[in-house]
Formats: structure tokens, sequence, C-alpha cells
């Protein structure tokens, strides 16, 4: 695999992660027990930290890339063990 090739999955990763990592460690103002602001959802988070999401999308990337990566190169799982329809048997 070319490091363009792993890079761009890689982004790819970090973006899919993002939407798994966002709901952890919110609260909401109620829940900070601080008044909500006129016209704010009450879902809203009470505070937005950056950093801390993305140390942890990076973290969380990183981990399933390398998991990935593993694969890829040890051929673990191959196209053939998800063939659950025998549509690849003929490609032997």
């Amino acid at each position: 695999m070319r490091w363009t090739s792993a890079l761009a999955i890689y982004v790819l990763f970090w973006a899919f992660s993002v939407f798994f990592v966002l709901p952890f460690g919110v609260r909401t103002s109620d829940e900070a027990g601080v008044a909500r602001v006129p016209g704010q959802a009450e879902s809203a988070p009470h505070t937005f930290a950056l950093g801390k999401v993305a140390l942890r999308v990076t973290i969380v990337a990183t981990v399933l890339f390398t998991l990935f990566l593993l694969n890829y190169v040890n051929g673990w799982v191959v196209a053939k063990d998800l063939d659950l329809f025998g549509a690849l048997a003929g490609l032997e």
C-alpha cells in the first residue's frame, strides 16, 4: 500500500471516529448546574473542549487504523471470508 493511500484511509478513519467520540463526556447546562441561555436547546453542551475531542478522536482513529493495517498486511480477514452468498466462489 502506498503511503498516500494509507494517509487517505487514516483520514477516513479519523472522520468516522469523530461521530463515535462526540457523544461521550458531554454535559448539558442542566447537568452542569448552570442556567441556560435564552433560546438554547436543552441538549446543547455546556462547554465544548475541541482539544479533548481531537485527542480522543486521534487515539480511536489510530487504534482502528492500526488494526486495519495489520489485517491488510497479515490477511486475517479477506473478501472471501466475507462472501456470504458465494459470489466470489468462481474467482479462486
